[in-house]
């Protein structure tokens, strides 16, 4: 018989927190591999039912997760883009090599106004991410101005020549991307000047107020977010930061083993699904890492930390272009999601927004697409079931978690996982706890303690699997999908008391969402 395992926890519903802000729940689509071109854009001759060329099941799936916004163009492919070339009819426009991701080459038919459009159809905000690599600053400002200014001037005039009269609303703007990579290879400080630069001819146009993000650091490159925060403001300073950019990036990708042999997909050890997961629960120390370094220069949180790549990357699956990044999909890498969330959640002041690396077909993808064939990941049912924290308040979970860890590997590689991750939120009344189990063999109970309310009304769901590699594909899409969960308990309080005994089962390796009233 497994263990059974004990936490308790307790809640202050009546003492909400900082807000969740809607785009932690973002995503991201890169020329890369078939997540424009078969994933987002099949073509307006295609027999895949689409609107102007944009696939329309992946847009249906995506707006049942109220996806609040879309990073586009990327990632390394947008320090070589250039905007002209996607715009005017597609017959005309220039075809280029993506040198980053396949030697293949770009058409340009998917261009500013296919993005556009397709982000109308979607319902979300559109995040574009300029050329700062190998652009020019006029070449970015003019993209701000045929995008989003009214009146009259050359790009207003090109857009209109185009087909579209009205300006769009762009508020979210990336100052170039990796710019210690794969964007030019720069210092930062020599970046830090260039973002400064970029972002002063970044103008608000037309009412339509910009919020620029800098190119920020890779994993616990401190150094970087510092000369960023330096650009905007002397240390110790306490007026308000220069407003040259309102965000800065952060990319962190959560792997198994080093970047030369991060590993398989679909067939991993235990050990390496606790690696895993002890690399997801990184991202804590990370982003407290960059906040505190922030703090130094900002104290009340005016510029926002963008993690505006995360996700798991594995080797590709075999048989498919090494450049193309597609991966499969299992329990492990949704349970990778719901951790990461909680996460975000706790560091709500100073996170403001997130964008999954990649919505289709590539890394971890919410969705995989084959032929007419369209797949729900396991990812996809964690942004689904979690979708009632979008601007919702953070409450603070106090947990006690003593003999809820988890010893693996052996020698060098032995390492220790806290297995039980929760967060809780309340929205207009409404209750959202999350709760993830990443034992994967003992559940575990959890005593929760909700104080200073009544909370009623309350229904569970739960995501999990035989087996911590479960997955879905083509030909069997629902293998991995949420189911109703009754495994809680409300407990009676003594007359007069205020608030709410609830415990829960969770089983081994398991996501649950436990929604309510609270009164």
């Amino acid at each position: 018989m497994p263990t059974r395992r004990t936490a308790r926890a307790v809640v202050n519903v009546d003492l909400p927190g900082p807000q969740i802000s809607r785009h932690l729940y973002g995503h991201f689509a890169e020329h890369l591999g078939r997540c424009i071109y078969g994933g987002f854009y099949v073509g307006p001759d295609s027999d895949i039912p689409n609107e102007a060329g944009i696939r329309l099941d992946v847009v249906e799936a995506l707006r049942a997760l109220n996806i609040p916004n879309l990073r586009w163009p990327g990632g390394c492919f947008a320090d070589e883009y250039h905007w002209k070339d996607g715009i005017g009819p597609k017959d005309e426009r220039p075809t280029m090599i993506n040198t980053n991701w396949g030697d293949v080459e770009e058409n340009n038919h998917f261009g500013t106004h296919e993005f556009m459009a397709l982000c109308e159809l979607l319902g979300a905000e559109p995040y574009v991410n300029g050329n700062v690599g190998s652009g020019t600053v006029r070449e970015m400002s003019e993209w701000v101005e045929y995008l989003t200014r009214d009146g009259d001037n050359p790009m207003v005039r090109l857009r209109r020549a185009n087909g579209r009269e009205a300006p769009w609303r762009v508020p979210f703007w990336g100052i170039g991307n990796e710019a210690w990579g794969c964007g030019g290879n720069m210092r930062a400080e020599h970046y830090a000047d260039l973002a400064r630069r970029y972002a002063t001819y970044c103008r608000d146009q037309a009412g339509n107020k910009l919020y620029r993000i800098a190119a920020g650091a890779h994993d616990r490159d401190y150094a970087w977010t510092e000369a960023l925060m330096k650009a905007l403001n002397p240390l110790g300073c306490t007026n308000r930061p220069r407003g040259y950019y309102q965000g800065i990036s952060l990319h962190y990708y959560t792997l198994a083993g080093p970047w030369h042999a991060k590993g398989s997909a679909t067939d991993f050890t235990e050990d390496d699904y606790y690696r895993t997961l002890a690399a997801a629960r990184a991202m804590d120390e990370i982003l407290a890492g960059h906040s505190r370094v922030m703090d130094c220069y900002d104290s009340g949180a005016q510029v926002g930390l963008v993690v505006d790549e995360w996700g798991t990357w594995w080797d590709v699956e075999p048989g498919t272009n090494p450049g193309f990044l597609f991966q499969q999909n299992t329990l492990r890498d949704a349970l990778v999601a719901s951790v990461t969330f909680d996460i975000f959640h706790q560091h709500a002041r100073r996170v403001v927004m997130a964008n999954i690396a990649q919505t289709v077909n590539v890394l971890q993808a919410m969705l995989l697409t084959e032929g007419n064939q369209l797949v729900r990941t396991p990812t996809y049912h964690v942004f689904e079931m979690n979708k009632g924290h979008q601007d919702a308040h953070n409450l603070s979970v106090h947990l006690s978690t003593e003999g809820t860890s988890r010893a693996y590997g052996e020698g060098e590689l032995r390492g220790e996982l806290e297995t039980l991750s929760v967060s809780a939120s309340v929205k207009d009344g409404d209750l959202l706890v999350s709760l993830t189990n990443l034992d994967a063999g003992e559940p575990v109970t959890v005593n929760f303690d909700l104080r200073g309310g009544v909370v009623a009304d309350l229904t569970g769901r739960i995501l999990t699997a035989a087996a911590i590699d479960g997955h879905n594909r083509p030909g069997e899409p629902d293998a991995v999908v949420p189911a109703s969960f009754d495994g809680f308990t409300v407990a009676d309080r003594e007359a007069g008391a205020f608030g709410v005994g609830l415990t829960v089962e969770l089983p081994p390796h398991s996501f649950v969402t436990l929604a309510g009233r609270v009164g």
